[in-house]
């Protein structure tokens, strides 16, 4: 049975009433362009999080990685990112076709403060483009543009409490190795171990596969 649950919130005001009002810094915090310290941000963090959602709101979030500076900055608006090997879902990407609307969360190794920027996205092919990549990286099939609505820095208040870069909390950590969990959900009838084994193949063969294609 359903739990039916009491006192569900049910609008912005009843909201904010549990909540302290956040500080002037916090309210001014959010900027509409990319500025020099930004670019510096996104020009070394080698990873980030993709939000977007379908045509009825259903979400999905997508980790991207590269090389610090995979992410290009094209001006004060605009950044360019490159859709390199993954797993052909084309989950992110079929999202933008139907609504253009996306969330980024640049992430620093080592650092608690990220950074976050919002703001509308299209997918495109175009050649000058995609030519930006040649030196570090295999052209990618195509490139997503994201124009920035707004971006801030958010705070380290939940890596701190995660102890995110504490590898003394990494030995602590109790979970179930992903491939464990895949043979579980999908009843595989191949051992865990394996199915690693394969997996890191993959792995290997895929990221050698982004590096450039010229000789």
């Amino acid at each position: 049975m359903t739990e039916v649950f009491t006192n569900v919130i049910g609008d912005v005001a009843e909201l904010r009433a549990l909540y302290r009002e956040p500080s002037a810094l916090v309210q001014t915090k959010k900027v509409a362009r990319i500025d020099d310290v930004t670019r510096r941000f996104v020009a070394g963090s080698p990873f980030f999080l993709l939000a977007t959602a379908d045509a009825e709101g259903n979400c999905d979030v997508s980790p991207r990685g590269g090389p610090p500076g995979f992410v290009h900055v094209l001006d004060e608006r605009r950044l360019a990112i490159p859709d390199l090997s993954g797993n052909n879902l084309l989950d992110s990407l079929s999202n933008i076709v139907a609504n253009p609307h996306v969330g980024l969360l640049f992430v620093m190794p080592g650092r608690d403060e990220t950074l976050r920027v919002e703001g509308s996205a299209l997918l495109t092919t175009d050649a000058n483009l995609l030519a930006r990549w040649d030196d570090e990286l295999r052209t990618p099939r195509l490139a997503v543009v994201v124009e920035v609505n707004t971006l801030f820095i958010h705070c380290a208040k939940s890596f701190r409490r995660g102890r995110v870069w504490d590898p003394v909390s990494w030995d602590e950590l109790i979970a179930p190795d992903n491939c464990e969990m895949v043979v579980e959900q999908l009843g595989l009838d191949v051992a865990a171990g394996d199915l690693r084994a394969g997996l890191e193949t993959n792995y290997a063969r895929d990221l050698a596969n982004d590096r450039p294609d010229r000789p």
